[in-house]
């Protein structure tokens, strides 16, 4: 539990090289209590960088981070390894292991006092100071729950009672990344660094922790690729470009706006001032040698040497242009199936499951993960066995995307190597111009898959997937690791494929306008709803939310 109240903190003078080369120079502003800010910036801008430093696990060249005596700030990155040596609920509890230590080390003390008899002595003193020093920190925390509100984080995240008993190590790395946030929302820390959170969660989750950090959180900064998650809960945001920073008190949608106004400005004003320089130089050049213009000459080439020339900020043009290739029709249906139930032992994923898409249709699977999307799609595919039936259409050709494509590539291949390989007939002499709108050019194509980030394997594995005609898509969390400009284009490109569309996604903006039909996995059953996913999930938020405080109540 955190041992103070209010915190503000502060970034002084901060700048960070790699190099010999500045990421950013000299930035400084406050993070204030009750703050919930949006750090943004194209990728390599230096954002997590920025993070690591406020989080104190990396030292800038200059400057300093300042924050009040017992300040708490607590740091989620996007990728962590957790130890396997407890459950998930022992895990979670070592949220807790500040609160532990207070009550173990007042009870150690007590039992010194009841045992000694100095009671004049230095040494006595001291200990009753240190008991009441503790006491005043542990039972301001009153009749605290933890069991309670630990399941009550728990469920809210997406797992289930049955799984806190379970092994750490039998969870994926998307689930552990979910007992870590849990272990920070316990903490109440004054400050909250989210790098990424939404990446592992469902949608179902997203909403609960939406809800957590809007009415239950402190301060909170947070980098993340999801636009509804961070408009709906930041009311400032600090963008890093060109190793300087902008603050606005809006939240992103109202930031973009403001953004564009300042590169309105920028540029009339960039051009007055270019107006000028050229205005001067002509005066100089018509006057230079003539007498009587001598000291306006010299003023004004000393004024053009001191003038600081005004930057217009970069805007990152370098994305994905997207258009699917045309292919030949399919039957009416291309996916059906019926009476579909799916086991693992005695586990029952879902059971007498109907489905029937039709030809052009953009459906969405949604549930928490865990409930059977990714299986559902397994089957579909002819991945795995089960009872009932399911099957692909006529003429159904499939685009097929799952969660694990990046992993699949291989990492002795380069970039052009890779789509090399599949790549066939006319294609094959495109390929540089098909990797440049995928954001690789130049050297980067000559990249071992090996040293790619997350980001630069999705889209890479999505070049492959595009290679070939398909008119059914099936994309399971596609825009994992994409950026917020690489996911409006692939968005736009999949708002004009005329083929059939199968999406799992937790991302609510991607999926708005992208789905006419929900198919909802819940409690073993798959329902079939008949409206978009902004009218289901609007019908379904305050449901949810008031679900989960009663499974934990």
């Amino acid at each position: 539990m955190p041992l103070n109240f209010s915190a503000m903190i502060s970034v002084n003078s901060v700048s960070i090289e790699f190099g010999g080369e500045a990421l950013f120079k000299d930035v400084s502003f406050v993070i204030n209590e009750q703050d919930k800010i949006a750090l943004m910036g194209k990728n390599g801008a230096g954002k997590s960088t920025m993070m690591k430093i406020i989080a104190g696990l990396l030292a800038p060249t200059k400057g300093a981070v300042q924050s009040p005596k017992d300040t708490v700030i607590a740091y989620l990155p996007q990728h962590l390894l957790t130890e396997d040596d407890c459950t998930v609920f022992e895990e979670t509890s070592k949220a807790f292991a500040k609160v532990f230590e207070m009550k173990n080390e007042m009870e150690q003390l007590n039992k010194q006092l009841e045992t000694r008899t100095d009671y004049e002595s230095d040494e006595y003193m001291a200990i009753i100071n240190r008991v009441t020093e503790v006491g005043e920190v542990y039972y301001t925390l009153g009749d605290f729950n933890f069991d309670a509100e630990i399941e009550k984080t728990l469920l809210g995240l997406g797992f289930k009672r049955e799984d806190f008993t379970r092994p750490t190590s039998e969870f994926s790395g998307g689930w552990r990344m979910r007992i870590e946030l849990a272990k920070i929302l316990l903490q109440k820390p004054d400050l909250i660094l989210l790098d990424e959170p939404t990446n592992h969660i469902d949608i179902e989750s997203v909403i609960w922790l939406e809800d957590f950090l809007i009415n239950k959180a402190k301060a909170v900064l947070v980098i993340s690729h999801d636009r509804a998650f961070i408009d709906n809960i930041t009311n400032r945001t600090i963008e890093v470009t060109m190793g300087r920073i902008y603050d606005y008190k809006a939240n992103y949608s109202h930031y973009l706006q403001l953004r564009e106004e300042r590169r309105t400005h920028q540029i009339k004003a960039f051009k007055e001032q270019q107006k000028f320089i050229a205005d001067s130089k002509r005066f100089i050049e018509r006057f230079k040698g003539t007498y009587s213009k001598t000291n306006q000459v010299s003023s004004t080439e000393r004024m053009l040497e001191k003038l600081e020339i005004i930057e217009i900020d970069e805007v990152d043009n370098s994305s994905l242009r997207l258009r699917f290739p045309s292919c030949r029709r399919s039957g009416d249906y291309p996916v059906a199936a019926k009476q579909l139930s799916k086991s693992y032992g005695d586990h029952v994923v879902f059971r007498d499951a109907n489905l029937s898409i039709e030809r052009g249709e953009k459906v969405s699977f949604v549930g928490r993960n865990g409930e059977g999307k990714s299986t559902m799609i397994k089957a579909i595919m002819g991945e795995i066995d089960f009872e009932g039936e399911c099957g692909l259409g006529h003429n159904v050709e499939v685009g097929y995307f799952a969660q694990n494509q990046a992993s699949l590539l291989d990492p002795k291949l380069t970039v052009f190597e890779t789509v090399d390989e599949v790549a066939k007939g006319e294609v094959r002499t495109q390929i540089k111009n098909i990797l440049g709108r995928f954001m690789f050019s130049g050297e980067a194509i000559d990249k071992k898959v090996s040293v790619l980030s997350g980001g630069e394997k999705t889209r890479l594995a999505m070049v492959k997937l595009l290679l070939e005609p398909v008119n059914l898509l099936i994309l399971d969390e596609p825009t994992n690791h994409l950026d917020i400009k690489s996911k409006d284009v692939l968005k736009e490109a999949l708002q004009g494929f005329d083929g059939t569309l199968i999406l799992v996604s937790h991302d609510r903006d991607f999926l708005q306008g992208l789905s006419q039909k929900v198919f909802e996995f819940k409690e073993k059953r798959v329902i079939e709803h008949f409206e978009s996913i902004d009218d289901f999930l609007e019908r379904n938020r305050i449901k949810s939310l008031k679900e989960i405080d009663l499974l934990a109540g």
